[in-house]
């Protein structure tokens, strides 16, 4: 078994240590046998998504963004489309997160139009949401408990078509007031959650494997890893939260 694995604009969007979240996954592949193979996509790279299993997007500031524009309006946001729709896993982070939605809007009216891969679309505000924060995510997803740093002033909202991925414990979440946080569209993860998400969260790790793993052989049973340094970072950010919410 292996995955294929898509890196898109590790160059442009990578803050707080999100790239850490491919090591992770490649790290708990290997653990249980599984090959991976990464291809980096940056910025101007001709190279199609088909073909891959699961892809990363991180998160970036507002100019990098906008950077983005021109590159996704080349085709690539059409190709985005298309794999969400096949069914490729995806996980999205912030930035990336608000990039598969329909458009931003920063505080002054302006707009920038995204993807549209997701029924969603965020606003900004003047006032930052950063710190700590924890959800837990919907029940059928697994019902566990996420932990991980936000840092942004766009406000997003869902539409019809997305569910939220979960429901807010502690912090802001998607806009900070309806205490939801995320999205969830058939195989496709979004969230603010940086850090990176993956080492101190290996549920949501293994969620990720399982789908694609699932999606391209019909079926996949994870061999259980010790996560006790992964978990015990975790309930400690938990302990935290929960004292300090």
């Amino acid at each position: 078994m292996e995955l294929k694995i898509c890196h898109l604009y590790p160059d442009v969007l990578n803050l707080y240590g999100d790239g850490g979240n491919i090591r992770c996954l490649t790290q708990r592949l290997k653990w249980r046998g599984i090959g991976a193979e990464v291809t980096k996509m940056p910025l101007g790279s001709k190279e199609s998504l088909k073909g891959f299993d699961l892809t990363f997007i991180g998160g970036g500031q507002d100019f990098e963004q906008e950077v983005l524009l021109e590159d996704l309006h080349r085709g690539r946001d059409r190709e985005l489309i298309a794999a969400v729709q096949d069914g490729m896993t995806v996980l999205a982070i912030c930035g990336g997160y608000q990039m598969l939605g329909a458009y931003y809007e920063t505080h002054d009216g302006k707009r920038c139009d995204f993807v549209g891969a997701l029924d969603l679309y965020t606003v900004g505000a003047k006032t930052r949401m950063i710190g700590n924060y924890m959800y837990r995510v919907d029940e059928k997803l697994g019902g566990f408990t996420v932990v991980g740093f936000e840092n942004h002033s766009g406000k997003t909202r869902l539409g019809s078509d997305v569910e939220p991925l979960g429901k807010v414990l502690a912090g802001f979440g998607n806009n900070g007031e309806d205490g939801l946080e995320g999205a969830h569209y058939k195989n496709v993860f979004g969230t603010y959650s940086h850090g990176p998400l993956l080492p101190k969260n290996p549920d949501f790790a293994d969620l990720l494997i399982k789908t694609a793993l699932e999606q391209k052989y019909g079926r996949a049973e994870l061999a259980p890893l010790d996560d006790t340094l992964e978990r015990a970072a975790h309930d400690e950010m938990c302990r935290r939260l929960e004292k300090h919410p």
